[in-house]
């Protein structure tokens, strides 16, 4: 039977194959984002409890509705904005089917999408599938930075969409405040669409402060927001996120979350309902997970590799160029099977002009897989 593939160039994505890689030669693997720790046993606990006395049926299309109204109170006293629960808030299958549906809902035929490259790799891929077309912004190449003059050679009136990451994977870094106030008017009075994934908001370094759309009434009022509670929680693999919008923004959006995933599991709502109430848990996650970058950082100072800044997220880029001309993906394959090191290369991040060869490294792991994965990286 004659196939003809709507994604013909894509194949498995990275984190999948150096994850398998790295099981295959048992290697440390600090490639695919997840911790190696289990989450808060109050968690599991109420998860099981609310199967135990049945919540075990389909949920509401757009989520338990006192979910929606504790992540209402959260966003109006953590970002200044109040969404109203019952229309502008969606309970998903995590961010990345969000940003899946999100572009699903708004991209037409031939319309232009903008990304910052190097960029999370489900953007592109969701973009074509809709029929729209990429368009790239390389951030700064010395720090990653958003730079709006680049951005504006790149709009043009085919523009429906852009995506910002901030915290930003794979880099570690942060848009601004003066970034952001400087998008808000360069976008006033334009018909484009802003799709925001904030999945690392809480992941944040050093006293920053997370600059989410929903803080700028300009940009809030274009924005679909898109959040995570596995990277908060520590439950990756539980897959539920969470997306705000203005209603009408909202409205599309559920129309093709409806026959897409249509509900998202119920115990587990449940669960993320009550233990939004434990504040500390994402109050206090950046400094937990600060402890941990510090303690990389430090275990791989005597490395031949130099350590980009990482100001949020749990990825530390590493550049190679003092020890190898290799590209990061032969690099990459090449640590894992004969080091015992599983990274990322950020070429596969749309950002083939990897000048700088960096290698992304996960450290949401425990600190004797940390120290165990930085004596490795230190005898390279």
């Amino acid at each position: 039977m004659a196939l003809r593939s709507k994604l013909p160039h894509i194949g498995t994505t990275i984190f999948t194959v150096m994850s398998a890689l790295a099981n295959e030669h048992k290697a440390i693997n600090l490639s695919q984002g997840f911790p190696n720790y289990d989450c808060d046993v109050r968690i599991k606990n109420l998860v099981s409890h609310h199967m135990q006395i049945g919540n075990n049926q389909y949920a509401p299309m757009a989520g338990l509705i006192e979910l929606r109204e504790a992540l209402s109170m959260k966003t109006k006293k953590l970002y200044g904005k109040e969404y109203d629960p019952d229309t502008e808030i969606t309970i998903t299958a995590g961010a990345t089917q969000a940003i899946f549906t999100a572009i699903t809902a708004f991209i037409h035929t031939n319309d232009e999408v903008i990304i910052f490259t190097p960029s999370y790799d489900c953007y592109e891929p969701a973009i074509t599938l809709a029929g729209g077309q990429t368009r790239y912004v390389p951030l700064d190449p010395d720090d990653f930075s958003l730079n709006l003059e680049t951005l504006k050679k790149v709009m043009s009136e085919r523009t429906r969409m852009i995506i910002l990451n901030s915290p930003h994977n794979p880099s570690g870094t942060m848009i601004s405040a003066e970034t952001m106030t400087e998008l808000e008017r360069l976008l006033d009075g334009k018909d484009i669409i802003v799709l925001s994934d904030e999945v690392y908001e809480h992941i944040i370094f050093d006293g920053q402060v997370h600059q989410s759309v929903s803080r700028y009434p300009g940009l809030s009022e274009r924005s679909i927001v898109v959040s995570s509670f596995g990277k908060t929680y520590h439950n990756t693999g539980w897959k539920v996120g969470h997306c705000a919008a203005p209603r009408e923004l909202m409205d599309e959006f559920r129309k093709v979350h409806q026959f897409n995933v249509f509900c998202v599991n119920r115990p587990v709502q449940h669960a993320f309902h009550e233990i939004l109430g434990m504040e500390e848990l994402f109050l206090e996650l950046g400094e937990f997970y600060q402890a941990k970058r510090d303690l990389f950082f430090e275990a791989v100072s005597s490395s031949r590799f130099t350590a980009a800044p990482c100001e949020g997220t749990y990825f530390q880029l590493l550049d190679y160029r003092a020890i190898s001309e290799e590209t990061d993906v032969d690099l990459a394959h090449r640590l894992t099977i004969e080091k015992g090191i599983a990274s990322i290369p950020i070429s596969v991040f749309n950002y083939p002009e990897n000048d700088k060869r960096y290698l992304r490294f996960c450290f949401a792991k425990n600190e004797d897989t940390l120290l165990r994965a930085a004596e490795k990286i230190c005898a390279i």
